[in-house]
C-alpha cells in the first residue's frame, strides 16, 4: 500500500483518546459532526474500538467542513466544553447520534443531559473559549493531509481506503503485525 500522508501532529495529552497509550495500532480520526459520513463511519468506530479494546488506542480530532455544515463548529466547541468538565466522549456519541439537530438549543439541551453545569456551558459557547482548540485540530489535519472527512490515520499514516469496516479492520490488522 502506498502511504501518501504522515500525521503531522502525534497523539499527545491534549487530545481526546480511548485506549491504552502503549497500543500497538494507533487511529486518528478527523472529524465533523455534522458531516453524514463522518456519521456513517461513527457506529464502524464504535465496533472497531470495541473489537480492538485494549490493542488500539483511537483519537478523535476536529475538522468542521463550516462552509458545507454550519453547524459543524459549534458542534466541535460543545464538545470541548463538555471535554473541559471531562464529558468529551458523552458529547461526542450524542452529537452524532443527532447529527440533524446541532443548532445552539440542541447542544445546550444535550448538555443538560449528560450533566453539564450549563451555566458554564452556555458562557464558553458564546463566548468561544474553545473556538481556537477546534482551529488547531483543523489545521494540524491540513498540514497531515486531510481534504475530506472521515480522515483516518493508522499508526501515523492516512488511510487513503474506504471507512467501512472491513477496510478498516483490515488496516488496522496489517499496522498490528
Amino acid at each position: 500500500m502506498r502511504r501518501t500522508a504522515s500525521l503531522t501532529v502525534p497523539i499527545g495529552p491534549r487530545d481526546h483518546v480511548l485506549g491504552p497509550d502503549n497500543a500497538p495500532v494507533s487511529m486518528v480520526e478527523y472529524g465533523d459532526f455534522e458531516c453524514p459520513f463522518c456519521g456513517q463511519a461513527y457506529p464502524i468506530v464504535a465496533e472497531l474500538i470495541q473489537r480492538y479494546g485494549n490493542r488500539m488506542r483511537y483519537a478523535f480530532r476536529h475538522f468542521p467542513l463550516a462552509t458545507a455544515h454550519p453547524y459543524a463548529e459549534k458542534a466541535a466547541e460543545a464538545a470541548e466544553a463538555a471535554g473541559a468538565q471531562g464529558k468529551f466522549w458523552e458529547m461526542h456519541n450524542i452529537l452524532y447520534t443527532h447529527q440533524d439537530a446541532l443548532d445552539p438549543d440542541s447542544l445546550t439541551e444535550y448538555a443538560a443531559t449528560i450533566d453539564l453545569d450549563l451555566p458554564r456551558f452556555t458562557r464558553e459557547l458564546a463566548e468561544g473559549v474553545h473556538a481556537l482548540r477546534v482551529r488547531e485540530d483543523f489545521r494540524s489535519g491540513i498540514r497531515s493531509g486531510v481534504n475530506g472527512t472521515p480522515s483516518f490515520f493508522i499508526n501515523g499514516f492516512r488511510h487513503d481506503g474506504g471507512y467501512d469496516y472491513a477496510e478498516l479492520a483490515a488496516a488496522i490488522e496489517a499496522a498490528g503485525r
